[in-house]
Parts: C-alpha cells; structure tokens; sequence
C-alpha cells in the first residue's frame, strides 16, 4: 500500500506540544486523545488545547476515543460520551475506537465485536467517519469478519514491515519516534487514504458536504 500522509497520535502525555514545530518538522496530521471511558471528567486534560493549536498550525487532525468497556451498552455509554466531548469540531481524519484494555482481555470474538460495532455505529449515525484501533494480535483474534467490511482499521505493530494481511488505513508503527516540538517519544503512523477528501465530498466529521 501507497502511504498518502505521515503522522503522529499524542495524548497528555505528551504534555505542552509546539504545533507549529510539530508541522515544521514536517509532520501532515495528528490524532489526538478525545477521552476515554463513558463517566464525566474523562476527557484528556490536553484534547482542546491541542485540537485549538494544531488546527492554527495548519495541521488536519482526527481523534480517538479509549475504551474500558465490557458490554454493548457501555460502549453506547462511551459513544455517547465521545460524541459529547468532538462535538462542534471538524477533523479531516476519523474518530477512532480504541479498543485494547485488560478488562476486556477475557472477552470473546463476538463480545468485542459487538462492543465495537455498538460504538461505530453511534458515531456513523452522527455524521462521523470511525475507524478501529487494535494492536496485531488483537485484530488477528479479537474481531468478526464483518468489522473489517464495515470499518476501517488503525493498525498498531511498531515495526518496520507488517504481518497483518488485511487491509487498514492507518498504521501506527513505532512508539518511540521524536519530533521537534515534542519533549520526549511519541507514536508515528502513517495514513493511506485521502481521508481529508473524504471527509469534504460526503460532509463527514463536521463538514458540510460538497
């Protein structure tokens, strides 16, 4: 697969970012931690800050939503929950589900994917283009066939060649990159769709459409 864009994802801890560095240093976009959970007071302390100064940098973003839920209505819960913390903000890139904690080790196949379809869907039916992140062994085990029909996929395997078979459209490939702006490591990827494009034509993520 061709790579269109190449990026990084930060949470708070990445603490106090320079975007404009950021971009110098030529990275093209930014996922950025929403939240995480479903209860009130779970948004990344740092999420507004950095959507505010990476969009002023120029750079597109998206964001990802981390997940500790158990059950299909948790998930709706944390849908919900996401939705309320992206609302009145436009991304270029998806909202993605981030699914990989502990707490749902145990969970069987259709379990994870019902709980991650619960979410997608919620998110589709505002107007959102969403994508699944999962690290390898979890996408190779955790996840019907029909999640990869219906949603894109955030691969996480820090190497430099990937053995995942399947098609993604965001690869995240190290955890231990640096960019100028940046104090300390921080996840690269790369994306391999004009997700920006996207996003326009169909009047997703808070565009209207063209």
């Amino acid at each position: 697969m061709k790579k269109i864009y190449t990026g990084i994802d930060v949470s708070k801890w990445q603490g106090n970012i320079d975007w404009q560095k950021v971009k110098n240093d030529g990275v093209q976009f930014a996922m950025l931690r929403a939240g995480y959970g479903r209860f009130p007071g779970q948004a990344d302390e740092t999420f507004a800050q950095n959507y505010k100064n990476a969009k002023a940098a120029g750079l597109p973003v998206g964001a990802y939503h981390y997940s500790y839920a158990k059950t299909v209505q948790q998930a709706r819960e944390e849908a919900a929950y996401c939705l309320s913390l992206i609302k009145g903000k436009m991304f270029e890139f998806p909202i993605c589900y981030d699914v990989e904690d502990d707490v749902q080790k145990a969970l069987s196949k259709d379990e994870i994917s019902d709980i991650v379809t619960a979410f997608c869907e919620t998110l589709e039916n505002a107007g959102y283009y969403v994508c699944v992140y999962m690290n390898l062994s979890w996408l190779n085990s955790k996840l019907r066939e029909d999640i990869f029909k219906k949603y894109d996929i955030w691969l996480a395997h820090w190497t430099e060649t990937t053995t995942f078979t399947r098609p993604y459209g965001l690869w995240q490939y190290t955890s231990s990159g640096t960019v100028n702006g940046i104090n300390g490591r921080v996840d690269k990827n790369y994306a391999y769709k004009n997700y920006p494009q996207i996003m326009q034509i169909n009047g997703l993520n808070g565009y209207q459409k063209t």
